[in-house]
């Protein structure tokens, strides 16, 4: 079946070098050609190019629902099977435009309604789930239909909308969604201890970063702030000030709270262990190695991410999901464009990609040229004293002067008006609101 479509190219010109990616065994570099122009070329002509994608990764779901489409199919059935079989697979944005088309050909379906309510959440484009659910509020279900309505308008920063929902949602009958309507209590409660610091705005990151996932965010990038960073970070060579930064409004953040704990939990990678040994000087704590349980401690890591691909990384991160008493987790720079598995309480700064103070930096090199440089490889006891050097005057960079008050006293402010809520619900990591990460497809 595939070898004879393969004969048959897509006349969309986009499409076309989509199907040229494919030719040179390009699948990720045909989806990234398919993301811009998916949602306005022809879905036969898509499902033609994803059909073929999926065919040479053994996708085999994918590859058989996509050669409907392909065909010319346009019953609802076949529309769904191929957005289901694209949110499946990890390439959600390809299952949208199929999705709408089916819930106008079937504008009773709940079923699809909420697939593509699926899909509009992969992508983070919760504002489009919310209108969407919005617009069958005549219809829909309290559970799950509202309270996906009350979830996405809080992801869209829609709190009036959300609170609004909120107040209509009975509990539910099934006990399995009593979890589900604690975690929303608990988004809510939250933003209204966020509203108290902040505007709680569109550009209130550390304010929205504590609403969604119970991570009260550290610093926020001096740099391209009115150019929709908003505080994050792209790509980024760390050093100690911020480093130490981070410490200091952990340790702030920590009294804030109340919370006194007894040591530091060193983990097994080496950039953790270097700003776990800076955290206990700072903390005035002792270090010992992490291990799972432990009650009153801090653990520290440099970034979760990076901690996933140690040797021991995966079945540590398991065993901080589900915290012990008096458990607190930092991680110093946390992807926003990859979250990590799960979500830490304190988090210095949001990056794309970080190369810390130690690791192997970018620099000038004697042809004028940028080369990576070799990494520190000095004892970790070392790097830590470096951090820690900075104590006296840790002075953070003014950057471009484009964002807010981002001072000590600003910081403390916030971390009193949470410490209610800090430290409650579940762990598991959520995106921040921006681009959406890499395919699993890919």
């Amino acid at each position: 079946m595939f070898s004879r479509r393969k004969r048959r190219r897509p006349d969309s010109p986009e499409l076309r070098r989509a199907w040229e990616a494919l030719d040179a065994s390009d699948v990720p570099g045909a989806l990234r050609l398919l993301r811009a122009s998916a949602e306005e070329a022809p879905l036969a002509e898509v499902a033609l190019v994803v059909e073929r994608a999926a065919a040479s990764s053994d996708f085999d779901d994918l590859a058989e629902a996509a050669s409907a489409l392909a065909a010319g199919s346009e019953e609802p059935r076949a529309l769904f099977a191929f957005g289901y079989a694209c949110i499946e697979r990890g390439v959600s944005f390809l299952a949208v435009p199929a999705l709408r088309l089916a819930l106008r050909r079937a504008p009773d379906s709940l079923g699809v309604l909420r697939e593509l309510v699926a899909a509009y959440e992969d992508e983070g484009r919760h504002r489009e789930a919310a209108d969407e659910l919005a617009r069958y509020e005549d219809r829909f279900e309290q559970w799950p239909d509202r309270y996906l309505l009350v979830f996405n308008s809080l992801m869209a920063g829609d709190l009036e909308t959300a609170r609004r929902h909120h107040a209509l949602l009975g509990d539910p009958e099934d006990e399995t969604w009593l979890p589900t309507r604690e975690r929303q209590n608990l988004m809510l409660r939250r933003a209204a201890d966020a509203e108290r610091a902040g505007p709680l705005d569109r550009t209130d990151l550390r304010g929205w970063q504590y609403v969604m996932g119970g991570t009260v965010l550290g610093t926020l990038s001096p740099f391209g702030f009115d150019e929709g960073m908003t505080g994050r970070y792209a790509f980024t060579q760390d050093d100690e000030t911020l480093c130490l930064r981070g410490l200091l409004r952990l340790r702030t953040l920590l009294e804030s709270a109340g919370v006194r704990p007894r040591s530091v939990s060193l983990l097994p990678d080496r950039d953790s262990r270097v700003l776990g040994l800076a955290a206990a000087e700072v903390l005035g704590l002792p270090s010992e190695p992490f291990v799972p349980g432990r009650e009153d401690t801090v653990v520290v890591a440099y970034d979760l991410n990076a901690l996933a691909g140690h040797e021991e990384g995966p079945d540590v991160l398991s065993q901080l999901l589900e915290r012990a008493p008096g458990q607190v987790l930092h991680e110093h720079a946390s992807c926003w464009t990859d979250p990590p598995a799960v979500a830490a309480d304190s988090v210095t700064l949001l990056h794309q990609v970080v190369t810390s103070p130690w690791g192997a930096r970018l620099r000038q090199g004697a042809d004028g040229g940028v080369e990576r440089g070799p990494a520190d490889d000095r004892p970790e006891q070392e790097l830590a004293a470096g951090i820690v050097a900075g104590l006296k005057d840790p002075a953070a960079d003014t950057g471009d002067g484009e964002g807010p008050d981002d001072s000590d006293e600003v910081f403390t402010a916030f971390a009193a008006a949470v410490r209610g809520t800090w430290l409650q619900g579940p762990r598991a990591g959520l995106r921040s609101p921006g681009p959406v990460p890499s395919s699993r497809f890919a």
